[in-house]
């Protein structure tokens, strides 16, 4: 967190105070990786802005109703957020008051894990008085009442499982997940881009498996999408994943806790606004053709990359390697790997030109006549020789009528 040190001192020096929260102060007392990091202080965002203008830090007023202020220091963001309280809400947004009083702002935030400050120096203030204890022990728990600040924001359901996966230790908080199962279905009202946004970065976690578990018994993750009764493919996925592959990819696991057809997939890509790349990822996975299977030869496998793409492919592996149960295919699957990401199709070799020159006229039948040959190509485990490939077209063109 040094490298906002200068931010904190631009505030204090204007009079406020300010205070590092959130995930970055957690995770600095897990001893996990920092990623974004927030700061919260006692100055209303006009006094932010004129104090990072005096530093002459660029100030952007990303939030100022809600009292966020963007610090943009060396070209990276800090976002500076005056202490606030709930004034009034309903379940997606909130009208704020400002306060001085880091406790009330403390009360208005979702689990106390992060809702523990610290200053400069590193000294913490922990006005839940658990925050620092439940952040080590792993325990996920509601600031006060559960039901209340779901009632706030229902996508602290979908958070509650996100950080469970991330953090959580041993049995999860009994009142947080009666509230998460009570208040599922005010989860219809929330933005898709927000749940997906959610529901990635808890898919994105290590093994995610524990918290999607207690997500299907509770109903959340019906509530969500579509989502099957068995959870063995996606639980198998992750396995494949972290012990032979050592990756976590989220998009993938999800297309295990999607409709197993490409229409369906489609809808839950739709139904969670997901961006066209995804999406499309998504169906191309869980296309059947070709058939994807343990003991395809290098041949089979060169001629499947060549048709669906590189991608594609590896995704159908690790999709088909997560639906079968044979430990012994382990190595073939990983050659399959192997193969799609060290080998590069080679470019087919015949232009329409090529056909034009055989004698093929123009129109459809020049297509005709090049698919045919690239057909033979194909069969013939695009041989490396244009002099063949010229025959063949020669041949084809020849037992064309015209």
């Amino acid at each position: 967190m040094k490298p906002a040190a200068p931010v904190i001192a631009a505030l204090e020096a204007a009079g406020g105070e300010a205070r590092f929260v959130g995930g970055c102060v957690r995770n600095a007392l897990l001893g996990a990786p920092i990623g974004d990091v927030d700061i919260a202080t006692t100055l209303t965002p006009e006094a932010v802005v004129a104090a990072l203008e005096a530093a002459r830090i660029r100030a952007v007023p990303t939030g100022v109703d809600h009292g966020t202020v963007t610090a943009v220091l060396d070209s990276q963001p800090f976002e500076v957020t005056t202490l606030r309280r709930d004034v009034e809400t309903d379940g997606r947004r909130a009208v704020v008051a400002f306060t001085t009083d880091w406790s009330e702002d403390a009360q208005r935030r979702d689990f106390t894990m992060n809702a523990v400050y610290a200053d400069a120096e590193g000294t913490l203030t922990d006005p839940t008085g658990t925050g620092v204890a439940d952040a080590k022990a792993g325990r996920l728990v509601f600031v006060g009442d559960p039901a209340t600040r779901i009632a706030e924001d229902s996508l602290r359901i979908l958070r509650f499982f996100r950080f469970l996966a991330w953090y959580g230790k041993g049995e999860p908080d009994a009142a947080a997940l009666a509230a998460c199962e009570a208040g599922r279905g005010l989860m219809a009202n929330l933005a898709a881009e927000r749940v997906s946004k959610e529901l990635l970065k808890l898919l994105e976690a290590y093994d995610p498996r524990p918290a999607v578990r207690l997500m299907a018994r509770t109903g959340v993750l019906g509530a969500l999408i579509p989502a099957p009764e068995d959870l063995s493919v996606f639980e198998q996925l992750v396995e494949v994943e972290t012990e032979q592959l050592f990756e976590c990819d989220p998009l993938l696991r999800l297309a295990t806790l999607s409709p197993a057809d490409q229409v369906g997939v489609a809808k839950a890509a739709e139904a969670l606004r997901l961006s066209n790349e995804q999406r499309d990822r998504l169906v191309a996975a869980r296309g059947v053709s070709p058939k994807i299977t343990s003991w395809m030869s290098p041949r089979e496998s060169r001629r499947a990359v060549y048709q669906i793409g590189a991608t594609t492919f590896a995704d159908r592996i690790k999709l088909a390697w997560a639906a079968s149960s044979r430990s012994a295919a382990t190595h073939q699957w990983r050659g399959l790997l192997a193969l799609s990401q060290s080998w590069t199709p080679p470019p087919f070799p015949l232009t329409g030109e090529d056909v034009l020159k055989s004698g093929v006229p123009k129109g459809p039948m020049v297509g005709q006549v090049l698919r045919e040959v690239e057909d033979w190509w194909i069969d013939h485990d695009f041989i490396d020789d244009k002099f063949s490939a010229i025959e063949k077209l020669k041949a084809v063109a020849q037992g064309m009528a015209y």
